[in-house]
């Protein structure tokens, strides 16, 4: 872990409405504000295209990806970060913590296993989506995956 504090700050925004981002902010607004918040090193990444908008940037020592889809309440804003690869010794002790790291620390992410990648992520559709829970979607991964990367690259070297 890197970063200075193993749980960032969750940004706090204001609004007349409680679950709206209210007339000036959009998604990609509220996204990019807290990306900047976040992103110390100056190392995000946007992308847009057809299927929507992915961010990547840098926080402590992984880096954390943001996929918006789209503004209709069919879309979805998703958000991951990759700690440590596949194969590693000792899978099935993996499993196990990973499983127990889910019931007890991870709030509204979760410990992943795709592509051959441990990753912690969370989604969400935008339909009714504040900008406060943008934030702490964003803030939640980027934390935990920083908190937990190191130590689960210690504890579970390659195989």
């Amino acid at each position: 872990m890197t970063s200075d504090s193993p749980t960032p700050d969750i940004l706090e925004f204001s609004s007349d409405e409680p679950n709206a981002l209210g007339p000036n902010l959009s998604l990609v607004d509220a996204i990019e504000v807290v990306i900047d918040s976040l992103d110390s090193g100056d190392t995000a990444l946007v992308s847009h295209g057809k299927t929507g908008h992915l961010w990547k940037f840098q926080y402590g020592s992984v880096q954390v990806f943001v996929q918006l889809t789209g503004s209709s309440s069919e879309d979805v804003l998703t958000v991951w970060a990759k700690v440590l690869s596949l194969p590693v010794k000792n899978e099935a002790a993996l499993t196990r913590q990973l499983l127990e790291l889910n019931w007890n620390t991870t709030f509204e992410a979760r410990f992943a296993i795709a592509d051959g990648q441990v990753s912690v992520m969370t989604t969400r559709s935008v339909e009714d989506l504040s900008a406060a829970e943008i934030s702490r979607a964003i803030t939640i991964v980027a934390g935990i995956a920083d908190q937990h990367d190191d130590r689960l690259l210690a504890e579970f070297p390659a195989a």
